[in-house]
C-alpha cells in the first residue's frame, strides 16, 4: 500500500516535469482512447528518475502492465520510450524549456504565483513539491508538550517542539499512529502546526457558543474543546454528512463526545435550514478553496485545479462569509481562513467583504509568524515547516446606541 500511494502521489507531483520530456520521447502524441498508455509511461518515468527500484524492474513491470490493460501493442513503445528516458536519466541531460516543466507545476499557477508572491514563488514551488513532515498537535488537558516528548523519546521516536503553536511537533520520520504512545487515549492527534493556531486566534471562553463551520473531519473542534474544555456548545458544521462521521470518531477518541457538540450536515449558506437563531459568540470559517497552500501533501491538486475553479471558489467564500456574519452575535469574532496561499481568496477576499459590511472590521494578530497582508496574515508553505495557511481576525462591531464596553480583541 505504502508503494502504491508513492506511485501515485509521485506521478502527480512530478506530472508536468515528466509530461514536457515525454512529449520529446514520442514520434507523435497518443490518441484519447490511450491515456491509460500515456498514464502509464508517466508511471514508469517516474520510477526510473525519482525512486530506488531497479531499472530493469520498473521498465519490465511497466511494460507487463500493457497485458493488464489489455494493450499488448503497446509493449514496444512503452520498452523503447523508458529505455530512451533511461539513458537522459543516467547522462544527467535532462532539460526544462520553461519553468512550468522545472519546477512541474501547471503554467497557469507558476504564472500566477509569479505575479503574487515575486520574491518566494520559487520557494513556495520547491515546498509544494517536498514531502510533507508528520506532525502532532498535543492534547494538553491529557499531557504537556514536553511530557510527550520525553513519551516519544521513551518508544525511539526523535521529535522537536513546532516554532509557532503551543500544541505542535514535528516527528522526525512519520510513522504508524498506531505507534504514537497514547494515541488511541486522546494524548495526540495528526495535524499541521498551521491549523493548530485557530484556537488561539478565535479564544474561546467558557460559556460561549461557538460554530465550526466546514468542521470535518473535526480537528478544529476537537482542538477548540481541549483548547477551553467548560465551552457551553459547539455547532460542528459540515456540507458532506461521510466526513462527519470521521468527525465523530476523532471526538470519541479524545473523550469529548457528549451534549455540548452538536454534529449537523447542511450546506453552510442555507442558515435557514440549520440555525435556530441563537447568535454564536465565535465563528470559525475555515472556507473550501483551492488548497493551493497543502500541495506538498495533496499533488493531485497540480491537475485537478484550473483557474475557473479559482473563480468558483472566490464566490462561495463570499457567500459563506455573508450569510455567517448574520449569525455572530455583536461584539464576536469571526476567524477565516484558507489553505490556500492566493490573495484573491485570502486578503482580497476579506477586503472586499469588509467593503460590503458595515459593521465587520478587521483585527491585529500577532506579528510572529508568516507575512503581514493588508488583512490577515499569511503563512507560505516554506515558513516554519507548515503548510501555507490564511487567517484573518473580524469583529462585529456592536450598534451604535449600545457603545462598546471595553471590546478587545482576543488576542
Amino acid at each position: 500500500m505504502a508503494l502504491l500511494k508513492e506511485l501515485c502521489y509521485g506521478t502527480c507531483r512530478w506530472y508536468f516535469q515528466l509530461n514536457s520530456t515525454l512529449v520529446n520521447l514520442v514520434d507523435k502524441p497518443l490518441k484519447s482512447k490511450d491515456l491509460d498508455i500515456h498514464c502509464l509511461l508517466i508511471l514508469g518515468m517516474y520510477q526510473l528518475s525519482h525512486m530506488r527500484i531497479p531499472e530493469y524492474v520498473s521498465i519490465n513491470e511497466t511494460v507487463n502492465a500493457c497485458v493488464v490493460l489489455k494493450k499488448p501493442w503497446a509493449k514496444g513503445l512503452i520498452n523503447a520510450v523508458l529505455r530512451k528516458f533511461q539513458r537522459i536519466v543516467s547522462a544527467d541531460q535532462i532539460s526544462y524549456a520553461d519553468d512550468s516543466a522545472r519546477f512541474s507545476y501547471p503554467e497557469w499557477l507558476v504564472t500566477l504565483l509569479k505575479a503574487e508572491w515575486p520574491d518566494s514563488w520559487e520557494e513556495i514551488l520547491k515546498a509544494g513539491n517536498a514531502h510533507p513532515p508528520m506532525s502532532l498537535r498535543v492534547n494538553l488537558q491529557q499531557c504537556s508538550r514536553e511530557g510527550y516528548l520525553e513519551l516519544l523519546a521513551e518508544q525511539g521516536i526523535t521529535a522537536r517542539v513546532g516554532a509557532i503553536s503551543a500544541t505542535g511537533v514535528y516527528l522526525e520520520n512519520p510513522c504508524p499512529v498506531d505507534l504514537l504512545p497514547g494515541f488511541r487515549e486522546g494524548y495526540a492527534s495528526v495535524q499541521d502546526e498551521a491549523s493548530q493556531l485557530l484556537p488561539s486566534l478565535l479564544a474561546p471562553e467558557s460559556g460561549h457558543r461557538i460554530l465550526d463551520a466546514c468542521a470535518a473531519p473535526g480537528g478544529k473542534t476537537c482542538h477548540l474543546l481541549e483548547a477551553e474544555p467548560n465551552i457551553a456548545q459547539i455547532i460542528a458544521l459540515d456540507i458532506e454528512a461521510r466526513r462527519l462521521d470521521r468527525l465523530q470518531e476523532n471526538l470519541e477518541r479524545l473523550n469529548l463526545s457528549g451534549a455540548r457538540v452538536k454534529i449537523v450536515a447542511a450546506d453552510a449558506t442555507l442558515t435557514e435550514e440549520w440555525w435556530d437563531g441563537e447568535y454564536f459568540d465565535r465563528i470559525l470559517l475555515d472556507a473550501p478553496c483551492s488548497a493551493t497552500g497543502i500541495i506538498r501533501r495533496q499533488p493531485d491538486i497540480k491537475l485537478l485545479r484550473t483557474p475557473a475553479d479559482i473563480d468558483r471558489l472566490c464566490l462561495l467564500q463570499g457567500r459563506q462569509l455573508d450569510r455567517l456574519w448574520r449569525c455572530l452575535k455583536p461584539g464576536g469574532f469571526m476567524v477565516y481562513s484558507t489553505c490556500s496561499i492566493l490573495p484573491a481568496e485570502n486578503s482580497e477576499q476579506i477586503a472586499a467583504f469588509l467593503n460590503r459590511t458595515s459593521d465587520a472590521e478587521s483585527k491585529a494578530m500577532p506579528e510572529d509568524w508568516g507575512v503581514l497582508c493588508r488583512y490577515g496574515r499569511q503563512l507560505l508553505p516554506h515558513d516554519n515547516g507548515t503548510d501555507g495557511f490564511y487567517f484573518a481576525l473580524l469583529q462585529k462591531m456592536l450598534p451604535p446606541d449600545k457603545p462598546g464596553h471595553g471590546l478587545v480583541s482576543p488576542l
